[in-house]
């Protein structure tokens, strides 16, 4: 089979499909791009491009975002939209300007394409990128599809002892790095992650791993922060009860702490009173940072921050953090299996994501397989 003059064995035979949605809330599988016969003929593959095969795709909570309300901020979903990108494959076929990968080569899916050229991208934080194309952010299609055509060079390699399942993980785990590079999370810091989501979760094992102690969690859901002490077990678990005040979880963290003031709290939320209840409980001088998305207006204890000195950061999705996920899995030090609670084949998809967005059942991540 030729792949734009690189003769490539193909192994496809199912037809593309993917998961949509719309501005109509409407979920449902259908035919997607690039076709089954474009895929084994290797065609449509631009410079630098690879054709994967994708294996395994984590539902996000902004994917349930996008079907539920349409939107996330000034990303508004206009028209039919691919969602996913939380995903890893194989290389099916690669173009022959493409010297790093090779077909069959297990990869994990970095799902942005930066312009390379503004000021951001220059500096190496390409996550600031004005004109990136991220995947599954409206209007560009995402990676939960059976193909795609991807740049190799947001491919990145995962050997044999890395399943696709954890591979798919490393999106979620990047998110977590890059909060803890920025938060400066070191040995010994009292810490306090607010969220126990997936987000919140490998965060924890990240915070652990990097010496973090003690070390809380606080969550709404009481079987979630259980399934925190099971992750971790030396954690700390605090229910969160929407009738309290911010001064009252204070109180409470610093209480389960012993006494000692957290010097950095992980906001894994976006909830404007757990923000307000981070400001509150951080020692003099500590920092709030804030991974959670949320809405676009809020309040917050400005002369909090003001008097003791507060740092509140914020972050946005990832940067250069792809290479260090895949050494912390390989390696054994971050180990995010038992996160994964649900799984589902890609014609099940409707169904994955009704299960994702119904806390009753339980689920922490839920992924979609696809075998061709």
């Amino acid at each position: 089979m030729a792949t734009n003059g690189s003769a490539t064995e193909v192994q496809a035979s199912k037809p593309n499909i993917g998961v949509y949605t719309n501005p109509e809330h409407k979920l449902w599988v259908a035919e997607a791009e690039p076709s089954l016969e474009a895929v084994q003929k290797g065609e449509g593959l631009k410079e630098g491009e690879v054709t994967l095969s994708i294996k395994s795709t984590g539902i996000c909570g902004s994917d349930i975002h996008f079907w539920h309300a349409g939107c996330i901020g000034p990303m508004i979903v206009e028209d039919t939209h691919i969602l996913g990108h939380e995903s890893a494959g194989t290389v099916l076929a690669v173009h022959p300007s493409v010297k790093d990968l090779k077909p069959g080569d297990r990869v994990a899916i970095e799902p942005n394409i930066p312009c390379h050229v503004c000021e951001p991208c220059l500096t190496g934080r390409y996550n600031g990128c004005e004109k990136v194309e991220f995947l599954s952010t409206p209007p560009v299609p995402g990676l939960l599809r059976r193909y795609v055509n991807h740049p190799a060079v947001w491919c990145h390699k995962i050997p044999s002892s890395i399943s696709f399942e954890e591979g798919a993980m490393l999106e979620p785990l990047s998110v977590a790095l890059a909060g803890m590079d920025r938060a400066g999370v070191r040995l010994g810091d009292p810490v306090v992650i607010c969220g126990a989501g997936p987000i919140g979760l490998v965060t924890l094992l990240c915070c652990k791993a990097a010496g973090a102690t003690p070390l809380v969690i606080t969550d709404i859901d009481e079987g979630r922060l259980e399934f925190a002490k099971q992750l971790v077990p030396e954690v700390l678990c605090h229910k969160v009860e929407f009738s309290h005040k911010p001064e009252d979880f204070a109180s409470a963290i610093v209480s389960l702490m012993e006494g000692v003031e957290p010097a950095i709290v992980m906001e894994c939320t976006g909830v404007e009173s757990s923000v307000a209840s981070a400001i509150q409980c951080v020692k003099f001088g500590g920092k709030v940072f804030v991974i959670g998305v949320g809405k676009n207006m809020m309040t917050i204890p400005f002369m909090r921050l003001s008097t003791r000195e507060i740092d509140l950061q914020f972050q946005y999705r990832y940067c250069n953090t792809w290479p260090k996920a895949i050494r912390l899995v390989k390696s054994g030090i971050i180990d995010m299996k038992k996160l994964i609670t649900h799984r589902f084949k890609l014609e099940d998809a409707v169904e994955a994501f009704k299960t994702a967005a119904d806390p009753k059942t339980g689920a922490i991540k839920v992924q979609i397989q696809s075998l061709d």
